[in-house]
């Protein structure tokens, strides 16, 4: 259905859109009367939590919202071609709707390894596309695609295009998503989320090369984020969701100097706590007492993968090292951030620590209550039980790590259970000790992780970490997958646990400004190696090594007067090792 044809560089106009979701049982309004433009070369940038109703607004502009999710009531309006189609009058299901798809508007998806096949190349992928809406033949839309390949800066497309997803790093990943997006030269990019699980300096370049791209082609981009500071650095404007509404929406200068509503407002101070250490921290390391020695000591620590044993000793190879001769210490009471780029080393020195992954050479000296030191790696099995019950992980996927099968009773209490420490009402009552400990009511203990949030997930989580008393929590990414506003509680919550049971952290991430809030020193990682450790507020704002500033600098500043990417430092390896 077509329109008035739109006079300006408006591309695209949504009036007044609700979105419902009916089960039968009960009907949950996802997106309530949201309006907004979107022009030609410039960014909208839309905001908020998870579950604001941010992804199944930008779904339902391509009519691709899952059942039994369904637009109600408003109009959505895209002006190509000199014409204006009303998408909202299209069958989903069409032929018309489906040109759209595509070419005229590109979607990148937020995981880049769930949205591209692992049975097909990501040559025959990308061909797929420019075939079926560009009507190219095989030759042409393999010519298109290294093309494609090369303008989002992977090297060697014509041998990369020949290579399966899993190949790929998370990076690479998502510039072969950004390539199928622009493959068609669509009017309007969507990028729902497109650097989340990517590392800050990937995060930057991801980001370089979307916004050259955009302004290259002169698209209109909608930009679904939470995080702040990628909205400092490339928004034009911005509409802030909140419970399936657009609550604010305005120029980005005005969004962060001066905003107007108070979810706002809440969203700009989430962030904006996480550039300085943590009030209280400062206030615990100032009554705490001087340590007398580390409570973890790891020297020389190694991990290589793919050795090869010659025969009689000849022909024998190193294989790859993930983890190269570490050194770290961890003190009582002390929080040690572990930060670097996806690769660096940092989930193995964690794996290595624990003796879920056997170390190639090195050792981990734990002091024990009594106040001997003992080599994890000369544990027993027996030993490495109780080892286990004193230093705990806590995962980064706070659903994925939870036992969607049982209850949060079950979750909370196994180790409890396994260990034989509780049983029968004692066990509930030690469960409902340690929910009221992480802020979530006993009465819900008999609920199934479906029921609740990702924040909430993540203190189920937290609370059985704490289920055996320990002394050492490794936190592994343990924010990464949450917004800002429940990462900062999630974090403050961890540091009133700590003031009160005196834990000591490993805390590891690729977020700066959560490693600067939470830690007392921090070690950086590259390629396997500590190239920098030392204190957090230091390193954060004068680190020393040329690998470190790069990495500080790539972090996204939340004020759109001071973009920091556009003062990045770049890491030059091959100078480095000169």
């Amino acid at each position: 259905m077509e329109t008035a044809a739109q006079p300006n560089d408006v591309v695209l106009t949504v009036n007044d859109l609700s979105l419902e979701f009916d089960n039968r049982k009960t009907v949950f309004h996802a997106v309530k009367n949201v309006s907004f433009q979107m022009t030609r070369g410039k960014t909208l940038c839309l905001v908020g939590e998870s579950g604001s109703g941010k992804s199944v607004t930008a779904r339902s502009l391509m009519r691709i919202v899952d059942r039994p999710g369904k637009i109600t009531s408003g109009r959505i309006v895209l002006h190509v071609d000199g014409r204006s189609i009303d998408v909202t009058a299209l069958d989903p299901k069409g032929k018309e709707v489906r040109r759209l798809r595509g070419a005229k508007i590109g979607l990148i998806f937020q995981e880049p390894m769930s949205s591209l096949s692992p049975f097909h190349t990501i040559g025959n992928q990308i061909d797929e596309v420019t075939e079926l809406h560009l009507g190219l033949d095989r030759k042409a839309a393999r010519a298109r695609t290294i093309e494609l390949l090369r303008q989002v800066e992977i090297a060697n497309p014509e041998a990369m295009a020949e290579r399966y997803s899993f190949e790929y790093s998370g990076g690479m990943r998502q510039r072969v998503c950004i390539a199928m997006a622009l493959a068609c030269n669509p009017d309007i990019l969507i990028a729902d989320e497109p650097t989340t699980a990517l590392d800050v300096t990937t995060q930057a370049e991801i980001l370089d090369l979307i916004k050259r791209l955009q302004i290259e082609r002169g698209m209109a981009m909608l930009l679904i984020t939470h995080d702040m500071g990628v909205v400092a650095e490339v928004a034009d404007e911005v509409a802030v969701m909140r419970q399936g509404e657009i609550v604010e929406t305005g120029p980005v200068d005005d969004i962060f100097h001066a905003p107007g509503h108070p979810y706002t407002r809440q969203l700009l101070a989430s962030t904006l706590k996480l550039e300085h250490k943590s009030e209280r921290r400062i206030a615990m390391e100032a009554a705490m007492p001087v340590a007398k020695g580390p409570i973890l000591s790891v020297r020389g620590l190694t991990k290589r993968y793919g050795d090869v044993k010659g025969l009689f000793g000849y022909g024998a190879a190193e294989g790859m090292k993930a983890v190269d001769r570490v050194d770290l210490d961890l003190y009582p009471g002390e929080n040690l951030g572990i930060v670097g780029e996806s690769g660096s080393g940092k989930t193995t020195v964690g794996r290595l620590i624990l003796r879920i992954t056997e170390p190639t050479a090195g050792t981990v000296l734990y002091r024990a209550k009594d106040g001997t030191q003992v080599d994890v790696a000369a544990m027993t099995k027996s030993e490495l039980r109780k080892f286990h019950s004193e230093v705990r992980l806590i995962f980064q996927d706070p659903f994925a790590s939870l036992n969607p099968r049982m209850t949060v009773k079950q979750i909370v209490g196994d180790p409890l259970y396994v260990n034989r420490l509780a049983r029968g009402s004692e066990l509930d009552d030690r469960v409902a000790e340690l929910l009221r400990i992480v802020g979530l009511d006993p009465a819900m203990m008999d609920r199934y992780p479906h029921a609740f949030s990702g924040g909430q997930r993540q203190r189920i989580g937290i609370a059985r970490a704490l289920a055996l008393d320990p002394r050492i929590i490794i936190a592994d990414e343990a924010t990464s997958a949450l917004d800002v506003s429940i990462r900062s509680q999630i974090l403050d919550l961890l540091l009133g646990i700590q003031a009160r049971l005196g834990l000591s952290f490993i805390f590891i991430s690729h977020d700066i400004s959560v490693v600067r809030y939470f830690c007392d020193r921090v070690a950086v990682m590259h390629k396997g190696r500590v190239v920098e450790i030392g204190d957090a507020d230091k390193i954060c704002t004068d680190p020393d090594e040329p690998y470190t500033r790069a990495l500080i600098s790539a972090v996204p500043n939340p004020d759109p007067r001071n973009k920091r990417m556009l003062h990045r430092h770049r890491f030059d390896a091959t100078a480095a090792q000169a």
